[in-house]
């Protein structure tokens, strides 16, 4: 069972968490397809494009990345807003896999960033959201290594999974053979606990539709 330990409390990062183990990551039923294009629709229903900067939740995180991450987030959005901001646009979300694109549609659904990884490369039951060590090295998905230097991050034993709240690994990533996912759904000040339950709980139903199963109950820390 993952556990996961929050050392950094005192920024108001916090996050929910789960296992859904036994996915199909090959192939995109029907279901799911109706599903992705539903949280689409119903983004692009209640959301604009010209006011998404200042919906409550977004400026959450907006604020987040200023305070405490020191990040510019007109540079670097925050993960939701990008997707939201290609689907207000009348763009399609990306294609990527079965798992990710569950992913993404509950992310732009619940306004929230969601961290994908595949259990079986991440090192270790024990995570902490904790400080990065000066001199750590992160080696983010479609980018070159990054030497670290007082960044939140989620670690597992010698293992940086993601910058906390925008950015994974590679070295955990979800891929077409991936059969059990983590999910980490960030929380900053702000934001309703409620809403990351209910984005993780929306995500177990998007994946038991891939053939998965939860373990256990969505965990806080």
């Amino acid at each position: 069972m993952v556990v996961i330990i929050n050392e950094v409390r005192d920024t108001g990062a916090f996050v929910a968490y789960d296992v859904v183990k036994g996915v199909d990551n090959r192939e995109y039923p029907p279901p799911l397809v109706e599903e992705i294009q539903r949280a689409v629709d119903e983004a692009r229903s209640s959301l604009s494009l010209d006011t998404l900067k200042d919906h409550p939740v977004i400026r959450a995180y907006r604020d987040f990345y200023w305070r405490v991450v020191k990040i510019d987030p007109t540079k670097q959005r925050p993960a939701q807003e990008a997707l939201l901001r290609r689907v207000l646009r009348g763009e399609a979300l990306p294609r990527i896999s079965p798992v990710v694109d569950a992913g993404n549609a509950a992310s732009i659904k619940f306004l929230v960033p969601i961290g994908l990884y595949d259990l079986a490369k991440v090192k270790g039951e024990v995570l902490r959201l904790r400080w990065s060590k000066r001199g750590e090295v992160f080696y983010p998905i479609g980018g070159s290594p990054v030497e670290l230097d007082s960044q939140i991050v989620l670690a597992a034993d010698g293992q940086i999974l993601h910058l906390y709240p925008y950015r994974d690994s590679v070295e955990t990533k979800i891929e077409r053979d991936t059969r059990d996912v983590l999910v980490v759904v960030a929380g900053v000040p702000g934001v309703e606990l409620s809403r990351l339950i209910d984005a993780a709980l929306y995500l177990r139903k998007l994946f038991s539709l891939l053939g998965g199963v939860a373990e256990g109950e969505v965990q806080i820390a």
